[in-house]
């Protein structure tokens, strides 16, 4: 099991602190068939945020000192979940909440002087590009990017049947950090999917929001009965790595010309 010692600023470490970078992990609260708690996008996000930013600091404070660090921010547990309210306390935000947060948060990294962001999703159903789109231009001076942190490795180098939601990698990386929020396997459902008729949704070209109740009997979507503690660890060692190689990246580029490449 890997172990989940997560660390919690007090403000005597921070007040003298340089910030080069925020990270918000962002989850949701919502039903994870019936085997997952409803806060699995939310734990999974701070875990992998918090791990990530622990290894891009160590490269940070090695290859550039003075440069300042990267803190993790307090998750936001709520996420988009419109297609959901007919499943038992499935808690949405409006895409348009989203955003008004993102406001609030933004305006305090600018007078905190803090120039980047890095949204760590855990959920499907939060989609950031248009949001950012539109802040960047009320905060030019903090740049903002969104990672969704389940697609950073090919999970089908890992799993079996990686599932959409409550399937063998969720199931798998929570049983890697918190098994004690797990039950048994033998009480989940199976996560069947009733699939989309039109061939322009089967082959995701055309799309339409899913209606769960419509979608599965069990709130999940992919089978979680292969999932084991090891290959949720070695998914989760591998992801972390590469998204701390990226918040060392984007946290450290001088500026946004930096970012680009020069022909």
């Amino acid at each position: 099991m890997i172990q989940n010692n997560l660390q919690f600023s007090k403000y005597k470490q921070i007040k003298d602190e340089k910030v080069a970078m925020a990270v918000l992990p962002w989850g949701a609260t919502e039903a994870h068939n019936y085997h997952l708690p409803y806060g699995t996008d939310t734990i999974l996000a701070e875990y992998v945020a918090v791990k990530a930013a622990q290894l891009a600091n160590g490269t940070l404070a090695d290859s550039t000192p003075g440069s300042g660090s990267i803190t993790v921010l307090p998750p936001v547990a709520y996420g988009v979940n419109t297609g959901q309210m007919e499943v038992k306390l499935c808690m949405n935000l409006n895409p348009s909440t989203q955003m008004a947060i993102l406001c609030d948060i933004l305006e305090v990294l600018r007078v905190n002087g803090v120039s980047r962001l890095v949204i760590l999703n855990a959920h499907g159903g939060n989609l950031f590009q248009p949001i950012i789109r539109e802040l960047s231009l009320k905060y030019p001076e903090i740049l903002v990017a969104s990672v969704n942190w389940w697609v950073a490795c090919n999970p089908s180098e890992f799993f079996n049947e990686p599932g959409d939601h409550a399937g063998e990698l969720e199931t798998a990386c929570m049983m890697a950090i918190r098994p004690d929020l797990v039950l048994p396997l033998s009480e989940a459902g199976p996560g069947s999917e009733n699939r989309l008729k039109a061939r322009g949704f089967r082959e995701k070209w055309a799309w339409t929001p899913r209606r769960w109740v419509l979608t599965t009997q069990d709130s999940g979507v992919g089978n979680p009965s292969l999932a084991n503690a090891q290959n949720g660890a070695r998914f989760l060692d591998a992801s972390i790595g590469k998204i701390a190689e990226f918040f060392y990246d984007f946290a450290s580029a001088k500026d946004e010309k930096s970012l680009y490449e020069t022909n």
